[in-house]
């Protein structure tokens, strides 16, 4: 493969230093550079995702290409946000627009440690070997012997070798380090084992940063803004959303809410399946059965028994069943009167939707049915016919795509549009009206290979061009405790709003069985069960890898012991309790924070929770990259644990034990506190869990 354009990409780039004051023009020129970055970012991208569709029949040098660009992409948006704060901070000393207390210097500490500490090295690594390759930093935060690890010696040594030079991998870890910028993050480096170099944060940049955390809230990494259409949910009208809807709706919705988190511009569509034949027989079984529903609303209160009825008729009765295929026809040609009965019945089902939507606490999907694209798909086949992307076959009109053995179905022998045809139209308008340029398709793994077919022939038809990203983020099914696909005594399929409600019975005996009922006023139980048993049935969902299938289990996932949302919750709720005892309230330690009251990381308990929380940055940029959140559930779940252990070594609040009164509050500690609950609370936000106050 050639990449010398990436090369030319990657070498332009340079950390830029900045003296004590810039000039208007100035300013104006580094944000231009910022936004020519970010540009080339989305050029690498595009590069990237071409390479790594066919990454499988890649060799081993193909493979190590493609992990070195992927870092240096990763450095390339660390160095736009070394841009865009440096004219931040400039315009804050001329008291400019962005001089808000505190924000602008926390934006520095928003940034992941392993990206800045990526970039210390490779500029090291630069200048230790100004005549080698780019080579891939390899810094991690696994180390067991210091805050982070950087591994490049080795792969440095094996490079040196091919070109005649032998040099051990010790030599040339110190040769790094002694090449290493200056920096207020790093306190020592050190040589270790063979070549392995350990790093170790600086502590009082840590506690600034911690500090600031609690000034400003936890604060988003920087990333290039993009347009993001994001696919999710997708129940059927007329028909009840069940076990098979959640883990799009869950999985969906947490994707979103991190891609809000991180800045991105984000639409959430829920594309409703509201077209095709089911809705003759619905549309001739509304007119008999409400004759008058021109003008007064039908009173539909339950869309499954009408449907089910609809359907025997259509079974039973030739005279219905024809006169049902008469209103498909009718509806095709947008009739009037077959229009309206048409959208009473997709309102009904949405309003059902959106009660379930409401207890999820799922918000902004912008319902978009198979019908918003009839329109369109007449324009997708005039397009693919003119450019000659379709074939003939038997009738049809298909069109093939590269990498991909089975084509799109554009038009059906009949004339008439299929599924393919609708995706098709779909992605085109997502990208051409609503100006993406990241899809996302939040779709159970069965419909992989469809949606390979979907984006390998938008890409042939060059509607991808221009750096377009598409991910489908497939996952398995949700399976009962019998290890078999998840279904109710009889067989049926398991309503969404009976597994809901027996959620909150169950969460509701678990509180009392604790006596909680005791301690809680009613508003405070009711809140808490809810909370309890959504956040458990979205955690329990949300915590495993999604290209597995999971076993659901209440009594699992109720449990408050291990990677629970019911541990989680309550390790939340004893934080803030912890500042009730104290005596502190919120605003008292965000007044303290402010005053600068400093966080001492003096017990190792303290640098270990310290450390975990700077991850958080790390974390969530890393699941924009695979859309993995069990990713985000595990380092929530590490935080909590890490917390136990200091909270268990490191006291917080003394009392008096006769009197039981406080005599000694470590404030640092307190604070040290407060930025896990903040963290902690992100992370919940993220992932669509409602916290409670008390538990």
């Amino acid at each position: 493969m050639t990449f010398v354009i990436l090369f030319h990409i990657i070498s332009r780039r340079r950390w830029v230093r900045f003296g004590n004051t810039m000039s208007a023009e100035q300013l104006e020129q580094y944000n231009r550079r910022a936004e020519q970055a970010e540009e080339e970012i989305r050029q690498l991208h595009s590069t990237l995702q071409k390479l790594l569709s066919g990454s499988a029949n890649s060799n081993d040098t193909d493979s190590e290409e493609v992990a070195r660009l992927r870092a240096e992409n990763q450095k390339l948006r660390y160095r736009v946000g070394i841009l865009r704060r440096a004219t931040e901070e400039e315009q804050a000393k001329s008291g400019g627009a962005h001089s808000k207390t505190g924000s602008t210097a926390m934006a520095g500490g928003a940034q992941c440690l392993f990206v800045a500490l990526s970039e210390l090295f490779s500029a090291a690594i630069r200048a230790a070997f100004p005549d080698m390759d780019e080579v891939a930093t390899a810094v991690n935060s696994n180390s067991r012997f210091g805050d982070y690890q950087c591994n490049a010696a080795l792969p440095i040594v094996k490079r040196l070798k091919d070109k005649g030079v032998k040099m051990s991998p010790r030599d040339v870890a110190q040769k790094i380090i002694d090449c290493v910028p200056s920096s207020p993050l790093v306190e020592r480096l050190e040589v270790a084992g063979a070549g392995f170099i350990n790093v170790f944060v600086n502590k009082t940049f840590a506690a600034e940063q911690l500090r600031l955390m609690i000034v400003g809230g936890v604060p988003a990494p920087t990333v290039p803004r993009r347009r993001v259409v994001i696919d999710y949910s997708s129940p059927n009208i007329a028909k009840e959303m069940h076990v098979g809807h959640l883990r799009s709706t869950i999985i969906g919705d947490s994707i979103a809410r991190l891609l809000d988190f991180l800045g991105h511009d984000v639409l959430r569509i829920n594309h409703l399946g509201d077209w095709g034949t089911q809705f003759g027989m619905l549309i001739a079984h509304l007119a008999d059965k409400f004759p008058n529903f021109r003008t007064e609303t039908p009173p539909i209160t339950d869309l499954q028994a009408f449907y089910k009825e609809s359907k025997k008729r259509f079974d039973e009765d030739e005279a219905f069943k024809k006169r049902a295929y008469d209103c498909v026809v009718r509806l095709q040609s947008y009739e009037e009167d077959i229009i309206k009965a048409w959208k009473l019945i997709c309102a009904v089902s949405e309003r059902e939707f959106e009660k379930i939507y409401e207890r999820l606490n799922v918000h902004g999907l912008v319902p978009r049915g198979e019908s918003f694209y009839q329109s369109r798909m007449q324009g997708v086949v005039q397009q693919l016919t003119e450019a000659g992307f379709l074939e003939e076959d038997d009738g049809r009109k298909i069109m093939f795509a590269p990498g991909c053995d089975l084509p799109l179905t554009v038009v059906k022998s009949d004339g008439g549009f299929t599924y393919d045809t609708s995706d098709m139209a779909a992605l085109r308008q997502r990208i051409q009206e609503e100006r993406a340029d990241w899809l996302i398709y939040v779709v159970d793994a069965g419909q992989g290979a469809h949606l390979q077919s979907v984006f390998a022939c938008a890409r042939r038809a060059g509607w991808l061009d221009g750096g377009v990203r598409c991910d489908h983020v497939g996952f398995g099914v949700v399976l009962g405790e019998d290890k078999k696909k998840f279904k109710t005594r009889s067989g049926d399929t398991v309503r969404l709003v009976d597994l809901l409600d027996e959620g909150v019975r169950r969460a509701q005996e678990k509180l009392r069985e604790k006596g909680r009922d005791q301690e809680l006023t009613a508003d405070e139980l009711r809140e808490a069960q809810e909370n309890v048993a959504y956040g458990c049935i979205k955690y329990a969902d949300l915590s495993h890898n999604r290209n597995h299938e999971y076993v659901f289990s209440f009594d699992k996932m109720l449990d408050d012991r291990g990677n629970t949302a019911a541990y989680l919750l309550y390790a939340l709720t004893r934080i803030r309790s912890i500042s009730r005892r104290a005596q502190l309230t919120p605003e008292q330690l965000l007044e303290a924070a402010r005053a600068g009251t400093a966080i001492q990381l003096l017990h190792e308990k303290e640098w270990k929770l310290a450390r975990v929380l700077l991850r958080f940055p790390e974390v969530v940029v890393r699941v924009t990259e695979d859309l993995f959140i069990h990713s985000l559930c595990d380092y929530l779940y590490e935080l909590s644990t890490t917390f136990t252990e200091f909270y268990d070594n490191c006291y917080c609040v003394e009392k008096d034990r006769q009197t039981g009164e406080v005599v000694n509050v470590n404030m640092s500690r307190m604070l040290l506190c407060e930025a896990t609950a903040q963290v902690m609370t992100r992370c919940f936000d993220i992932l669509g869990i409602k916290t409670v106050q008390k538990m």
